[in-house]
């Protein structure tokens, strides 16, 4: 399986993916989850998700946050199933959009790091293959299992990224909000988000990934761009020129300057690698 996997082009997966996750056959998930109320009624204890990250993730070169899966696996395995556990007994329905949003990517985060956790030590998440049809067979990793259950719904981390986050928020932001436990990946976040200051935590992940070498690197002429603006090019304006105005607005002085007079991106890139602190 590992062979095929090597010869199936990333572009390809990544074309032949979108569709099927954007737009459900029946919608009935996106249905169910586009209720929101105008304030939150329930409350979400994200407490010990929050210091599960302070604990575990440690920042380190070019701005890349790191987990220390050993640890983490050794030590507080089980107080992050107990986490994942309380947000599926949330109603979410009862959440304002900021907390949904938020709830929403903390269980995704939350539940992918258990997955790796349950299967550590793994040299990527691409490595663990928990089911899904031939398609995830091919191409590896766990996205299309259905891994968790909200309000009666069972659900699979495509669903919650695609389907619901995507296809509710219509928010180019929940790239920076989500982490798929790689390298190449937006950094997951030290803290748990939360809806009260939801904006400004999302603003921050997009500045950390477009100021790393990971979001863009210019070299000369040539800028070089992470594949989640090819992937999702939708999300981001359907253009180099709209991606390249995206990363702008994100960019520090220096790479503003780097980026001038640039109208189009000559390379993507990816590094699947898991993000891992190994120490």
């Amino acid at each position: 399986m590992l062979l095929l996997r090597r010869f199936v082009p990333l572009a390809l997966i990544c074309t032949l993916a979108l569709p099927a996750v954007s737009q459900p056959a029946s919608g009935s998930i996106e249905t169910i989850f586009a209720v929101a109320a105008e304030t939150s009624s329930v409350p979400v204890d994200n407490s010990e998700w929050d210091n599960l990250l302070k604990a575990y993730v440690r920042p380190a070169e070019n701005g890349l946050n790191r987990v220390n899966y050993r640890r983490f696996k050794a030590e507080a395995h089980g107080r992050l199933k107990a986490y994942v556990k309380s947000l599926e007994a949330v109603d979410v329905a009862r959440l304002s959009r900021p907390d949904q949003f938020a709830f929403w990517a903390n269980l995704y985060n939350s539940k992918t790091i258990d997955i790796v956790l349950d299967h550590y030590p793994v040299a990527s998440i691409r490595d663990i293959n928990l089911g899904g049809g031939l398609f995830a067979a091919l191409t590896g990793g766990p996205w299309k299992a259905k891994v968790v259950t909200v309000s009666g719904q069972r659900l699979s981390l495509d669903e919650i990224e695609h389907t619901i986050m995507r296809g509710i928020f219509k928010d180019y932001r929940v790239h920076f909000a989500v982490n798929c436990a790689s390298v190449g990946c937006p950094n997951l976040a030290g803290e748990a988000l939360v809806g009260s200051r939801l904006d400004a935590q999302l603003e921050k992940g997009g500045r950390d990934f477009v100021n790393s070498t990971r979001g863009v690197t210019v070299t000369g002429k040539v800028v070089t761009a992470s594949k989640i603006f090819s992937w999702f090019k939708e999300d981001f304006g359907s253009s180099d020129a709209s991606i390249l105005e995206h990363i702008r607005r994100y960019a520090d002085v220096g790479l503003k300057e780097r980026l001038a007079g640039a109208t189009r991106i000559s390379d993507y890139y990816y590094d699947w690698s898991l993000n891992d602190a190994k120490d």
